[in-house]
């Protein structure tokens, strides 16, 4: 069984399709070297694409990297699944490994956003395969209540890779050169020698026995229905913020978008058992459910794996590196949660519970989440993201299990890429839609953390203190928020002050004038009566100010300026000036937040906390609305769970039922016949 050898040269099933521990655990090594491959490059990649954009002069354009990426890796997944289920499982997870690690190599060399968001697109076409065949190759050679023993091992790489990705994505984005080459490079060349490994270790161990051939009828037409739905459904969703949802381009999307679904439904009816997405798979109940459910937990799961980094960055100030070491908690969760139901369910062969205690559980961890505040400590965090991996680690296994479970061999492939394609729609829909909401309404809740007393009287106390002004490290939030701010409050103060001092010396004058022609005052005295009548003026116009505004300084020739450096003036200050300064926080936030500004936070980063507490405090709240809607959505998903029909998994794998079959109708053939000897 440990090579093609054993498969029959008719190419029929082999005759003893059951492997042993160690032929399983070979295999898996393989499979886990490939699913390592794509796991690993998306958190090394995300902790270097603000360095990457930097370095290509054009951050603003990242949206399209990642979208060019999700995209054909989300398209591509359906269609590795049935062309599996044609030739076979292992020539196209070598042709996915080879397809990315080429990728990699091409988008080392980028020289442009654009060239890189093409060469991202042809690691996609790699990685739509990495992730759905280990789980169908599993599907293939284990049976279902066995197969959930085996989890844990994929979920390892998950978690490893989530550990070491920001760890190894932070050395390289900060590296000027390694070994001659630009230290970013390296995020994209780290996947050649990994590939090759992992191509290695697939090619020795990987060898699963053949099966006939059912069909060599390629869904052509269904695979480009697929392209022309999801490409500007995604791209809507991925750039609707930018474009607006109601604008010419974003309709034409949905338009679109909308004719290649129909045009989908229509082909795969007419292609029947050879359609990318066999809608007779829609026949069983378990798999509808599973698939609605998967959609639903796939939104909440991708919105938390976006804005939990986020959060841990922004708010509590974490560097990439560090975050990623913080989501620990979620990852422990996972891997605890799926390991143990997965020994739960390999010994009883039921899993109804798993998914209603796995979304309870998520729904928890959401609902955690919403009493989020910015002064909260990373402990309060990390038991939300505990709850969330334990609910993920009893939900990702069971629902492949479940449609793996409603089908047979000759749909295995296409069932398990189904079930994760559909999972991928829901997490980009997720991470658009809970994306889109965060930086829609953060704007409005910045502007109301500004409203607030407390926080607006300390950041504005902070914004005029000229050694906090003065610091280095607050030298990008005081360009970006407050210095505008501060510095026309201050050209204003100063102006109506020498104003004043202006307006009392004209009076001194005046006053003179009228009493030269009155003849009190000779003619020949008038110059110097107004000279000294404009001193006596502005002198005691000048002690007035400086105590009706104490942080004011005046100069012998009615030259003023404030000085902020005592305290207890430039409190007193602050709160005479409170309600100008509001109105004038008011127009200037809702610019500095709402015109896109604040798609680049590293002004954040080492700000005096009272100069950052507004936009934390903004950023916190929007947060918590995002959590809102997940709970909402996780929550339908836990009440659909209570209607989960889970029939008792079966006891033998697939290769096992079929070589049973095969068994079974060369006995009938042998009977009919009459041959001497039994086969």
């Amino acid at each position: 069984m440990s090579n093609d050898a054993h498969a029959p040269r008719t190419g029929s099933v082999s005759a003893d399709p059951v492997m042993t521990h160690r032929q399983i655990l070979f295999v898996i090594f393989g499979l886990m070297a490939g699913m390592f491959l794509s796991a690993l490059d998306q958190t090394i990649v995300g902790t270097a694409i603000r360095t990457i954009g930097d370095d290509l002069h054009g951050l603003s354009e990242q949206a399209w990297v990642t979208t060019a990426y999700l995209i054909v890796s989300t398209i591509s997944t359906p269609i590795y699944g049935k062309l599996s289920d044609i030739f076979g499982r292992r020539p196209l997870f070598i042709f996915a490994i080879v397809v990315f690690v080429i990728g990699s190599v091409l988008a080392s060399f980028s020289t442009s956003m654009g060239q890189l968001a093409v060469f991202r697109a042809v690691q996609g076409l790699g990685a739509g395969g990495l992730m759905s065949m280990p789980l169908a190759i599993m599907g293939d050679m284990l049976a279902p209540r066995e197969r959930a023993k085996y989890q844990g091992y994929f979920l390892a790489v998950f978690g490893i890779s989530s550990l070491i990705g920001p760890l190894v994505g932070g050395l390289f984005a900060g590296a000027d050169q390694i070994l001659g080459i630009a230290g970013w490079r390296w995020v994209f060349l780290i996947n050649v020698p990994i590939g090759i490994a992992a191509l290695g270790i697939v090619l020795k161990f990987l060898h699963l026995p053949r099966h006939a051939r059912h069909s060599v009828r390629i869904d052509w037409w269904g695979a480009t229905a697929v392209v022309v739905a999801l490409v500007p459904l995604l791209l809507v969703a991925e750039q609707g913020r930018e474009w607006g949802w109601d604008s010419p381009i974003s309709i034409a999307c949905y338009v679109i978008g909308a004719i290649g679904v129909l045009a989908f439904v229509l082909i795969e009816s007419r292609m029947k058992d050879d359609a990318l997405i066999p809608l007779k798979l829609f026949h069983s109940q378990t798999f509808s459910m599973a698939t609605v459910i998967g959609v639903l937990v796939g939104f909440g799961m991708f919105g938390a794996m976006m804005t939990i980094p986020l959060y841990l960055q922004i708010v509590l100030g974490a560097t990439p590196t560090e975050s990623g070491l913080q989501m620990l908690p979620m990852i422990l969760g996972m891997m605890i949660a799926s390991i143990g139901s997965g020994q739960l369910i390999a010994r009883t062969g039921r899993y109804r519970v798993f998914p209603i205690l796995g979304t309870a559980l998520l729904a928890g961890g959401f609902l955690w989440l919403t009493f989020l505040q910015a002064d909260r400590s990373y402990w309060f965090m990390a038991g939300a993201m505990l709850l969330i991996g334990a609910g993920l680690g009893q939900l990702m296994q069971t629902l492949t299990i479940a449609s793996q479970n409603s089908v047979g061999l000759r749909d295995m492939g296409v069932a398990t890429s189904s079930s994760t394609f559909f999972r991928q729609i829901g997490g980009t829909l997720g991470t658009a839609v809970l994306l889109s909401l965060l930086f829609t309404v953060m704007p409005q809740q910045i502007q109301t953390s500004f409203a607030d007393d407390e926080t607006l009287t300390a950041a504005l106390d902070a914004a005029l203190d000229p050694e906090v002004a003065a610091d280095p490290a607050n030298a990008a939030i005081m360009q970006q928020i407050y210095t505008p701010i501060t510095s026309k409050l201050v050209e204003a103060t100063t102006a109506q002050l020498e104003q004043g001092l202006q307006q009392a010396g004209d009076a001194a004058v005046a006053a003179i004038d009228q009493k030269v022609a009155a003849g009190e005052i000779p003619a020949s005295m008038q110059a110097a009566a107004e000279a000294q009548a404009v001193a006596q003026a502005q002198a005691a116009a000048a002690e007035q100010i400086e105590q009706q505004v104490p942080v004011a300084r005046v100069a012998d020739d009615g030259t003023v300026t404030l000085d902020f450096s005592d305290a207890s003036e430039r409190a007193a200050f602050v709160e005479s000036v409170e309600p100008e300064l509001r109105e004038q926080l008011d127009s200037a936030g809702g610019s500095a937040t709402g015109d896109g500004t604040l798609d680049d936070t590293s002004f954040l980063t080492g700000a005096d906390r009272r100069l950052a507490e507004p936009i934390l405090v903004g950023f916190n709240d929007s947060v918590v609305l995002v959590y809102w809607v997940a709970f909402a959505v996780v929550l339908l998903a836990f009440v659909l769970t209570l209607f989960f029909k889970t029939p008792p998994l079966r006891a033998k794998s697939a290769l096992q039922e079929a070589a049973d079959a095969e068994a079974l109708a060369a006995r009938r053939a042998a009977a009919e016949t009459g041959a001497l000897v039994e086969p």
